[in-house]
């Protein structure tokens, strides 16, 4: 039997089939996917074949293959730094919800999340959440970022669940599409879906107002489907974001901007760090590239990983009362 897997628990997984129908599967064995070393071989949005074990009370499912994957939006596990962990897969949009001051989102992590989705080949838009919530101040902010996002060439969007306002414009950006939302735990994602889908119910926390983040209300990845053509896949709220496997002469490729230039820099390899006539420094020095995609960047280029372990993304430990 071949199905999609909805649902990932560490150690279980949910599946349905084309017929519709769900059931829980294991691994049979060991998986090892083109000597990835991932702490969840079976991810959400996987496509799996399985056999049904029926000597137990329960009809169980063994998960014998996986499907070659289009996509997958993956990062460095939590507490084995050599181990990945791998989001979801087969993914057609990514969704990346971004705060101002509640909790506040970073520029370093969003620029990660992008490169990352610019790595494995997804489309990746900025939603601004909350904006019901702005002071004149924050909202500048915020309309600065939209300023340098949509200029490279990202796709923003302003929303706010309480006050109805670009949930239509969400939404036809979503349909007939395989969504994944992300971002920092209070963010809003569990609030901003259950607008998008009441019948879901999925469970929301106020922010922590002594700590000024989110508590952790989604502790697994889970697909879900949505009445207007589209599905969408929640995960846990992430802390920080350590991107895997890039080598330094390609990271520039994954800043569309960089990658624009790359061209008129004098050496082939430029990394557009310490090398004489470089186009990217230049355009930067002219304000033609923002200083914060730069710095960025330079974070990464020199491997520095924004304390990506201290975050308690699903691993089958994770609870509701993070700091």
């Amino acid at each position: 039997m071949t199905g999609l897997v909805y649902k990932s628990t560490g150690s279980w997984y949910t599946v349905k089939t084309e017929a519709g129908d769900f059931y829980e599967c294991r691994i049979k064995g060991k998986f090892r996917i083109k000597g990835i070393k991932s702490t969840n071989p079976v991810a959400v949005g996987d496509l799996v074949d399985f056999e049904l074990d029926e000597t137990s009370d329960d009809t169980t499912g063994l998960i014998h293959n996986i499907h070659e994957r289009k996509n997958y939006i993956i990062r460095k596990s939590v507490n084995l730094s050599k181990q990945v962990h791998i989001i979801a897969s087969n993914i057609d949009k990514l969704f990346l919800l971004v705060t101002i001051n509640n909790p506040v989102t970073t520029t370093s992590f969003i620029d990660r999340f992008l490169v990352t989705a610019e790595a494995y080949g997804i489309e990746a838009v900025i939603v601004f959440n909350k904006i019901d919530t702005f002071t004149e101040e924050i909202l500048d902010e915020q309309l600065y970022l939209q300023y340098i996002y949509s200029t490279i060439g990202y796709k923003c969007l302003r929303v706010s669940a309480t006050e109805n306002k670009g949930i239509d414009e969400l939404k036809e950006m979503m349909k007939g599409n395989v969504n994944m939302f992300s971002g920092h735990s209070g963010v809003g994602k569990s609030t901003l879906i259950n607008k998008l889908q009441p019948s879901l119910n999925l469970k929301t926390k106020e922010i922590s107002e002594q700590h000024s983040q989110g508590q952790h209300t989604t502790t697994f990845a889970e697909m879900f489907e949505l009445d207007f053509d589209a599905k969408i896949i929640d995960t846990p709220g992430i802390r920080g974001f350590g991107i895997v496997d890039m080598e330094k002469d390609e990271l520039g490729d994954y800043f569309p901007e960089f990658f624009a230039l790359k061209d008129q820099c004098k050496f082939n390899n430029c990394l557009h760090k310490d090398e004489p006539h470089c186009a990217v420094k230049d355009a930067l020095e002219n304000d033609e590239i923002s200083w914060s995609r730069y710095k960025s960047y330079l974070q990464m280029l020199d491997g520095e990983d924004e304390n990506y372990r201290t975050d308690i993304y699903g691993d089958g430990r994770a609870n509701d009362n993070q700091e």
